[in-house]
Order: structure tokens, then sequence, then C-alpha cells
């Protein structure tokens, strides 16, 4: 088992969530049709037309470690305070913003995106920052902690279209007024 962030009707009637129709993300459809789509970006574009439905499980660490917090698309804040795992809304706008200026900030390292390249990334942003060497020792806590029990990292491979197409769930999402049910 693992988990589905499904688009939903905000706010919930009633007891529950309704799910928002397929018919929403038809259009990301279109995306399996383009020319040297990689087939992983095609199926998630694939099953959001179908669905309006992303498999998340593939992509929490990234998320988690690209926007600096634990279990987002799991919604835990929100299951804390409402009882319910969801991002509202805005919490879906911030979560397309994220993905999408890292995708703009990795196109530089290249289409693939791997352990070693988020890395790079993330050490290239934050050592302008303000607080880089206190952010830096943050990162590589995070890079450490995700690594297994042999030290070797996680076996991502992701592409910068799968992470657009991503983005663009959860853009579609806040743009509609949707919200997002973290079924696990």
């Amino acid at each position: 088992m693992g988990l589905d962030n499904v688009a939903v009707h905000w706010p919930r009637t009633g007891r529950f969530y309704d799910p928002v129709a397929p018919a929403e993300f038809v259009d990301f459809g279109e995306i399996v049709d383009m020319p040297r789509i990689s087939a992983p970006t095609a199926a998630l574009a694939e099953l959001i037309a179908k669905t309006g439905t992303v498999r998340a499980t593939a992509y929490t660490e990234l998320v988690d470690l690209i926007l600096g917090l634990e279990n987002v698309l799991y919604a835990t804040e929100a299951a804390a305070e409402d009882e319910d795992p969801v991002i509202d809304p805005d919490g879906c706008s911030w979560i397309a913003g994220g993905v999408e200026k890292f995708v703009v900030q990795h196109r530089p390292f290249g289409e693939a995106v791997t352990f070693e390249s988020v890395s790079e990334v993330l050490r290239s942003l934050l050592a302008d920052g303000r607080l880089a060497e206190q952010q830096l020792r943050w990162l590589n806590s995070r890079l450490d902690g995700l690594r297994d029990e042999n030290g070797d990292p996680p076996q991502w491979n992701f592409t910068c279209a799968e992470l657009s197409v991503l983005a663009a769930f959860y853009r579609r999402c806040a743009e509609r007024g949707f919200a997002v049910y973290a079924d696990a």
C-alpha cells in the first residue's frame, strides 16, 4: 500500500470529501503523446488524467527535502489540527511553487534528477543565503538521514519533466480551489 494524493472538492460537505471528476485533469493526457516523453512521466500524466490522483509515495522524500519539511504529501500537519489528512488549496499552491522553482534551478544540471543532482542544486541555492553555513549543515544532516544503513543514497531516478507534471497537478488544484486528500 502506498500514498495517493487525490484531488477533492474544498471545503468538504458533510463527513466526507468528494473526489474531483477526472475531467478536470483530462488535458494531462496530452502529455502522454508528446515526443520523447519518458515512461514514468507519461504514466504519471496518464494517471492524473484518468483519476485526478497522484501516486505520491515515490515523491515524498524528494518533496520533503525540496520544501524543507517532513511528510508534506502525507498532510500530517493538517491531520493533527483537522483530523483529516488534507492539503488545502493554499498548501497545494505552496507545494507547486516549491517544486516549480526547484525544476527551474535544476535545469542547468540536466534533465535527470538524482540524489546527487538534488544535493548539488540545493547546496548551490543555500550557499548564497544569509545563514548559509547553518542551512548547509541542516541540508547535510537531511541528506545523511536519507542514506541507508550502508551509507548508500536513495536511488532517485526522476526527470525535470516528471517533476513538472507533479507540480502541475498541485498547481491545477490550487488554481481551481481543490484540495488534496492524502490517502495512505
